[in-house]
């Protein structure tokens, strides 16, 4: 009678998780015994007759094979995903290797549902890719930037030579000549200031960031990160996963003004001034 009175509800939970965490650790490492028996199968059927083998011994499609021999692979020397069902650990294939664990530790992977792990993994890509093209358009803007650099410059020396030629002229009493130098040196004079207004008038549209983030809002950036992890539901994991990509973006925006700053310091102040501007607006925004 004691033994009935001493089984709560919350001793029947503890055992009910302990025996899905023991399951869990089961499916996974048979599968990655699984998957290195077909690496070992592979290499013995003949070519060509991998699908027809898979079909005949193990009713398994190749896709899900594959699956297996990646687990089996990936998973092999890795005590940190112990805890995730064999469709968590496939659904984080998608993540690179080397940015797996953080990643799984990040967005609490063994307590999402497959389909909440797949959408952050999803969203994760997204802001990568988001990055890369601004990245991208940086670099369009920076190339762009250095070629009108250079064309003003030519312009310049272009205004110098004529300059000099001119005073040749004008000491030979060419007039025709002085008269034809003084139009080109006025068509160059005025190249190079409306080069100059277009430098100054362009938008430069960049992510926006500042020098250095104060402590006390690296402290509550620190407090908001724990809330995100904590918080567990798809909103929460996609605002992470966007958050880590802008502070991944902002650590390299420093280091290309950086960059720019010791290379064309005029250039550095410019785009300084607009992430300034950007900054200011999405902080208006928020």
């Amino acid at each position: 009678m004691n033994q009935i009175t001493d089984r709560t509800p919350h001793v029947i939970a503890a055992e009910i998780r302990s025996i899905d965490t023991q399951t869990r650790e089961i499916v996974l490492r048979s599968a990655i015994e699984i998957g290195r028996r077909l690496i070992e199968a592979k290499e013995l059927v003949g070519h060509g007759e991998w699908g027809t083998w898979l079909e005949t011994n193990v009713s398994y499609s190749q896709s899900t094979a594959n699956n297996f021999m990646r687990i089996a692979e990936e998973y092999r020397d890795s005590q940190t995903f112990g805890n995730l069902s064999y469709s968590q650990a496939v659904a984080l294939l998608g993540v690179p290797a080397e940015e797996r664990e953080q990643f799984a530790a990040d967005v609490e992977a063994e307590k999402l549902s497959t389909r909440e792990l797949k959408k952050a993994i999803k969203e994760k890509q997204e802001a990568e890719k988001l990055a890369k093209k601004l990245e991208t358009e940086l670099k369009k803007i920076e190339k762009q930037a250095e070629a009108e650099r250079q064309e003003r410059q030519a312009l310049q020396g272009r205004l110098s030579q004529l300059q000099i030629e001119l005073a040749d002229a004008k000491i030979a009493g060419d007039a025709d000549e002085a008269q034809r130098l003084q139009a080109e040196l006025a068509d160059a004079a005025a190249k190079i200031k409306e080069l100059e207004k277009e430098l100054k008038a362009k938008p430069i549209d960049v992510p926006a960031v500042v020098e250095k983030v104060p402590a006390e809002i690296e402290a509550e950036l620190a407090e908001l990160r724990q809330r995100v992890a904590q918080a567990g539901n798809p909103a929460a994991v996609k605002f992470k996963v966007q958050f880590d990509a802008l502070v991944a973006g902002f650590r390299e925006l420093l280091g290309t003004l950086d960059e720019i700053r010791t290379a064309d310091p005029d250039a550095a102040e410019k785009y300084t001034g607009a992430v300034s501007g950007l900054l200011g607006k999405m902080s208006e925004r928020l």
